[in-house]
């Protein structure tokens, strides 16, 4: 035991007592810190366990350090034990007893095994009972931490692999109903490769669980930090992203009649339109001269070739194959569809520019005939002339057109020499019977047109 004075001043009874108070209460704190650790879930999964990697190593540390910290806590109970009889020898202690005390409670009066080689070899050490508490507080530390870590590990990830084992049953029963199998489909081979992660991953973490583990960065308290979930989180979205595919599948199982009923209807309304077309494109070479008209192509072969495979695939369940190939065939069939339509549209151009002009040119001649000017020499000079080209066949559409325009042009002059329709007689002026009066006030009686028949001519010298 050390002198007196390497230790300090000899304690007061008053000292001596509140240091024992502290001790034993610190004994006390430690001990249940030692007992809950012996009882701790994962110590014990830990020494049953057949660990490997970084676990076996850290945890047969642990497990040596856990078997010192009872020893160490025996030799504390031991010296708080003595320190406690010296001091319940008398009330009032005497010098020679509170010596003791100082040396026991303050000064290196601890006997522990000492750590072997990490310590350069000491079988022994003398500590003091503080020193003795700081070593068994960071020894507890470094084993909480080994257990902690590993439990949590066990805790969390085990049991999400397991039921993500079980949703890949589900889906692979789901996969094989629709015909998605390994070596037959991307998704059944993604589903083989998820499955063999999943059982290696779970040895992984039963064998190694402190390899899945990542502290938390700086000072922390002991099983600071989480589990790494990484590999089974990627595992989790590739097999949602093959649920998806599957689930894909089993709706195309479920509306492929329809879809199909569809693609025939798309196919075969292309089909007439493009009969259509080419019926259009003879009737316009008989019927309009000068015009360029495009050919029409025939119809859609390979699809037709490929929505048969299609019905096939439906009767044999092939689902998997059916889904892409309807996805394709849709999309195509509408673009046949709209291509068709685009076609019938160029080739029937010319016959809507001739309707057009002949619209234009009825249109004119009725204007001209509400204001009295149907019987105009000109006009109906120009209106015979456009009305021959527009009716008859083969049709010229550019003389036509021309024609048309030059029609166009004298009804605007015409109508512009009209007075407005509300003025009244000029020079005493008679209305006629319906309405109409010559442009310089006279009104002309018979024509030669049929009694009662009255000419306007917007000019009276036209």
């Amino acid at each position: 035991m050390g002198s007196t004075e390497s230790s300090g001043p000899v304690l007061s009874r008053d000292e001596v007592d509140r240091a024992l108070a502290r001790l034993g209460a610190e004994h006390e704190a430690i001990e249940s810190s030692l007992l809950a650790l012996q009882d701790h879930a994962g110590r014990r999964l830990l020494e049953g366990a057949d660990l490997t990697g970084a676990t076996k190593h850290r945890w047969a540390a642990a497990e040596a350090t856990i078997g010192l910290l009872w020893s160490q806590f025996e030799r504390y109970t031991e010296a708080l034990r003595t320190a406690r009889e010296i001091r319940g020898r008398r009330r009032w202690p005497g010098r020679d007893d509170l010596i003791a005390l100082s040396e026991l409670l303050r000064g290196e009066g601890v006997t522990v095994s000492g750590d072997g080689g990490a310590r350069g070899g000491r079988l022994a050490e003398r500590l003091s009972m503080a020193e003795l508490v700081d070593r068994m507080n960071a020894g507890y530390a470094r084993a909480l931490e080994v257990v902690v870590a590993a439990d949590a590990v066990w805790s969390a990830l085990p049991a999400r692999i397991d039921l993500l084992a079980a949703e890949l049953g589900r889906i692979r029963s789901l996969a094989h109903s629709v015909g998605v199998r390994a070596g037959e489909h991307p998704a059944g081979d993604e589903l083989e490769r998820i499955t063999s992660e999943l059982t290696a991953l779970r040895g992984e973490v039963i064998c190694d669980p402190l390899a899945f583990w990542l502290p938390a960065g700086g000072s922390s308290a002991p099983g600071g930090g989480r589990p790494d979930t990484e590999r089974y989180d990627r595992a989790a979205r590739s097999l949602e992203d093959v649920r998806r595919e599957i689930e894909a599948v089993l709706a195309v199982r479920q509306d492929a009649d329809q879809r199909l009923l569809r693609l025939r209807d798309v196919l075969s309304r292309a089909d007439r339109t493009l009969a259509e077309a080419r019926t259009a494109r003879g009737e316009v070479l008989a019927k309009i001269a000068a015009s360029e008209v495009p050919a029409v192509s025939g119809p859609a072969t390979a699809l037709h070739e490929q929505l048969a495979t299609a019905a096939e695939y439906r009767r044999h369940a092939r689902w998997h194959r059916l889904s892409p190939l309807l996805d394709s065939l849709e999309q195509r069939a509408d673009e046949e569809l709209e291509r068709a339509r685009e076609q019938l549209a160029a080739v029937t151009a010319p016959l809507a520019v001739r309707a057009e002009l002949r619209g234009r040119l009825d249109g004119y001649r009725a204007k001209v005939a509400r204001h009295g000017l149907a019987e105009d020499p000109l006009l109906t000079e120009r209106y015979d002339s456009a009305r021959r080209m527009l009716w008859s066949a083969p049709c010229d559409l550019r003389a036509a057109e021309q024609a048309v325009l030059r029609y166009q042009r004298a009804a605007v002059e015409g109508l512009a020499q009209r007075p407005p329709k509300d003025a009244g007689p000029a020079d005493g002026a008679r209305p006629t019977g319906d309405g109409g009066a010559t442009g310089d006030g006279g009104a002309t009686g018979n024509t030669g047109a049929g009694a009662g028949t009255n000419d306007v001519t917007g000019k009276g010298g036209r």
